[in-house]
């Protein structure tokens, strides 16, 4: 178990890993002289290398050609969205027809709560997740509000049923099948951002549609984390960003999924000339005309600049491919786990789930003893201390600490520079 905690394991990991690191091909950010251990992805993910020659290409076009690039090359404005679509569509599960990129996450979870919470008297509620990111909350409390319900009474939070903040599928079953006959629309996260517990999208969809409400699913932490199968998993709609796992930038152009038996269905929507079939959009009509799919949903022409980071992205997901990104990902959460374990287990509490299919690839850590501290107290001094030496996570309120080995360009050595560094934390008091 000692060579466990050895410098020389970690290394022989990373030398004989099946995914070979392809940390040489993103930015990293230097502290002290050396590169950080950055475990930061579900937050901001890196910088690829080939995302400035890609927005350097777009650039160039608007220098030399000015609006004559919506129209020239491989890459003209006119169709770039569509450059994404089919590799996004690998990336989640979907169908091409069935994805986007376009606007913000949040942005688009009101577009698509418009065509798909249709809130009765008999069917007014939402139910969500008790804690939920406070963007989702806000954005279904007003839905519900400028529908003229009460959020007071018709927004549902399943609290959690677990130790450290998580959900038993149980639950989740109990409280859909209480408020079946009230429900219009199931809202739930892909992985849960504070506690990282993953779910079952295909269980949870059954169990809303059995009921006769609607379901999707806020992804933020999902995309480019999770192997994911949204078709067959029968999601009416799913929203994401780009701008964790997938690496595009801060403030990243975000992406939509929306099933493909609602392809040409007559919904209701809030329209936007983009979102008019291409065909007849620029004979200027009067009449909205959808376009089949996900992209009936758009509402003005993409952001180029902001879509060419994520070109960069998709071709290293598109190299690599999902499967063996999350097999790389449960071997470095499993160490950090094993280790926590091993050398720490009187110093940090893990909220997330032990079992790997329960989750992605971060932990939440919460500090339950070290220099005399307890509480939050001890955690933001921990978190300090990490960022001071060159280790960087995420503080999440009140007291969680959320480290994500990103398969991408973390290693074995990371972990152990993670764990050897809170012990440093522990022994200095």
């Amino acid at each position: 178990m000692t060579d466990l905690y050895s410098e020389q394991h970690a290394l022989a990991l990373d030398a004989a890993d099946p995914l070979p690191t392809l940390r040489d091909r993103f930015l990293i950010p230097q502290h002290g002289g050396r590169e950080m251990a950055y475990f930061v992805g579900n937050s901001l993910g890196l910088q690829p290398r080939g995302a400035r020659a890609h927005i350097e290409v777009v650039l160039g076009k608007w220098e030399h050609e000015a609006v004559e690039g919506h129209f020239s090359g491989d890459a003209q404005w006119m169709s770039y969205h569509e450059l994404v679509r089919e590799p996004l569509a690998r990336l989640v599960g979907a169908k091409p027809v069935e994805v986007v990129a376009m606007n913000s996450l949040t942005a688009n979870l009101h577009l698509m709560m418009v065509s798909f919470y249709r809130p009765t008297r008999e069917r007014p509620a939402i139910l969500i997740e008790a804690g939920a990111f406070p963007s989702d909350r806000h954005a279904v409390a007003s839905q519900v509000a400028f529908h003229g319900f009460d959020p007071a009474t018709d927004l549902i939070e399943i609290e959690p049923d677990e130790p450290g903040g998580r959900f038993s599928m149980g639950a989740i079953e109990r409280a859909i099948a209480e408020h079946g006959p009230r429900l219009a629309l199931v809202l739930w996260p892909g992985v849960q951002y504070r506690t990282g517990q993953a779910f079952d999208i295909k269980a949870i969809t059954a169990l809303a549609h059995a009921q006769g409400a609607a379901c999707g699913f806020d992804l933020a932490h999902g995309v480019g984390n999770l192997e994911l199968a949204l078709h067959d998993s029968n999601v009416d709609f799913a929203v994401w960003c780009h701008y964790k796992y997938l690496n595009s930038g801060p403030g990243a152009v975000a992406g939509c999924f929306v099933h493909e038996r609602h392809a040409q269905a007559d919904l209701p929507r809030f329209a936007g000339w983009w979102g008019h079939e291409a065909a007849t959009r620029f004979k200027m009509g009067p009449q909205f005309v959808p376009s089949p799919g996900a992209e009936g949903w758009q509402l003005s022409n993409p952001p180029i600049l902001g879509l060419a980071p994520l070109r960069a992205s998709l071709d290293l997901f598109e190299e690599v491919g999902m499967p063996a990104l999350r097999g790389k990902s449960l071997r470095l959460t499993g160490y950090l786990e094993a280790l926590i374990r091993l050398r720490l287990a009187e110093t940090l509490e893990i909220l997330t789930p032990v079992e790997p299919e329960r989750r992605g690839c971060q932990l939440s850590l919460r500090v339950i003893g070290g220099r005399g501290l307890r509480g939050r107290e001890a955690g933001r001094a921990l978190f300090d201390h990490l960022a001071a030496n060159g280790v960087l996570g995420d503080w999440r309120e009140p007291d969680v600490i959320r480290i994500s080995p990103a398969p991408l360009y973390n290693t074995h050595a990371d972990v152990l520079r993670f764990v050897r560094e809170v012990e440093v934390w522990r022994e200095l008091g």
